[in-house]
């Protein structure tokens, strides 16, 4: 959980006009099944044109009535996300409300065939999901009257996968296991896989719809290895743009890094030449996947001071404890009237910044998780933790390793389940994911 934090909400990228410019998806599609005589994509053209944005009782007045050609969907169900560009999706969108990461291995006897084969049908399902049509075939109806929700599939590989398919010699080095840490009690049924993907939607329905059409999609070329559910904040939730909020009641995200900063691309995305990795991940990155649960019971025993000091930020607007405001730049030489720092040498904030790992930096895009309560009633919830980065040996390791030798947060959480995959870049028109590596 380190301070690179987590990326801008979608109302800030609004606000500020930002957006992700990538080709949209081509190809015409049938339309997908009506109701009361309007489809999907009729729905999504009338949005489209009239840009109507419902408030919250105009959304709850727009979804108890029957829809009809004049009725739009609201703001939230409009949101779009191209499949087709020079990245992939999920990586630089807005944080989505609800998210699903599945892991897959393929089956005994499935191998390089198989995959490419597994890798066009999730292609060509998630192209057609991501504009909000219906898949292509058996739909289960779950998002009939839904838009696409900013729905985002993404598609990437473990360290395993090269050898399952004969591709050991395309195996990027940057996807050499990551080292043990001191803090890890990893559950080795819940880490790592053959495949992984990434789903996020703002709208439950959307993405349950698009989990269970990449699992159906399936077949039998792979089965599910381990599957998570994550959310966060939903658009709109709150008065104004701000930092979302993790378990721990922290605002988390404000040091990420933005697509506007200049070497943002050279920090998240392989370069397309001059990368030791192979040709086939040019623009694409490296995804490190970690289950962090929290310890909430005991975290929710310190005074909102204790907290604030293991974290290094104040509890109520994420200012740093030096001052100002959240975005003021933290002075880690400020003493009090006592001659103690004011942020404490180990506050996770302090020890987790990129100045104090050698500039190392990575994406945050992670989501919150709730699995129940167990018998003891203790909460098994905590961080969906994934972050994006070039090279995990310079923005994930390194950071990690600082935090795991004197992080004040760490007696706070524990580190269950961990994943590396290499996430190739955006399929272009008439391509599927992972077509440069599988077909070379």
């Amino acid at each position: 959980m380190a301070d690179q934090s987590l990326p801008e909400t979608r109302q800030e990228r609004r606000a500020q006009g930002a957006g992700t410019s990538a080709e949209a998806s081509g190809g015409p599609a049938p339309a997908g099944p009506a109701r009361e005589g309007v489809s999907r994509r009729a729905l999504l053209a009338t949005a489209g044109a009239t840009g109507l944005v419902l408030g919250a009782a105009g959304g709850a007045a727009g979804y108890a009535a029957a829809p009809s050609p004049a009725t739009p969907l609201a703001s939230v169900g409009t949101g779009r996300a191209m499949f087709h560009g020079k990245h992939q999706p999920g990586i630089t969108d807005a944080l989505q409300s609800r998210g699903h990461l599945v892991a897959f291995d393929l089956a005994p006897g499935a191998g390089r065939k198989e995959a490419a084969a597994l890798l066009r049908r999730w292609s060509r399902t998630a192209r057609r999901l991501m504009a909000g049509e219906p898949a292509d075939h058996e739909d289960t109806g779950i998002a009939l009257d839904a838009g696409p929700s900013s729905l985002t599939v993404t598609f990437g590989f473990g360290h395993s996968f090269f050898g399952r398919t004969g591709l050991e010699k395309q195996r990027p080095v940057s996807l050499d296991p990551l080292p043990d840490f001191s803090s890890d009690q990893l559950d080795k049924a819940r880490s790592n896989g053959d495949l992984w993907v990434q789903i996020g939607a703002d709208d439950a329905l959307v993405a349950f719809h698009a989990l269970r059409a990449i699992q159906k999609d399936a077949g039998a070329a792979a089965r599910v290895r381990w599957q998570m559910n994550g959310f966060n904040r939903s658009p709109g939730a709150t008065a104004h743009p701000m930092t979302a909020r993790n378990l721990m009641g922290q605002v988390d995200g404000t040091r990420n890094p933005k697509p506007s900063e200049p070497d943002f691309d050279g920090r998240v995305f392989v370069p397309a030449s001059g990368s030791r990795d192979p040709a086939w991940m040019a623009n694409g990155s490296y995804a490190v996947v970690r289950r962090i649960r929290m310890l909430l019971d005991d975290w929710e025993e310190l005074s909102a001071k204790d907290q604030e000091d293991v974290i290094g930020r104040r509890k109520a607007d994420g200012a740093p404890l030096s001052g100002g405001s959240e975005t003021t730049e933290m002075d880690l030489e400020k003493t009090d009237a006592a001659g103690d720092l004011v942020v404490p040498i180990d506050a996770h904030a302090r020890i987790s910044r990129p100045d104090q790992n050698g500039g190392a930096a990575m994406l945050r895009r992670p989501f919150s998780f709730h699995d129940g309560i167990g018998a003891d009633g203790v909460p098994d919830a905590g961080l969906l933790f994934i972050c994006w980065q070039a090279d995990p040996l310079r923005g994930f390791v390194p950071v990690q390793r600082k935090l795991d030798r004197g992080d004040a947060l760490s007696r706070f959480v524990r580190h269950e389940a961990s994943g590396l995959f290499a996430v190739p870049g955006g399929a272009a028109e008439g391509e599927y994911v992972g077509q440069r590596l599988l077909e070379s």
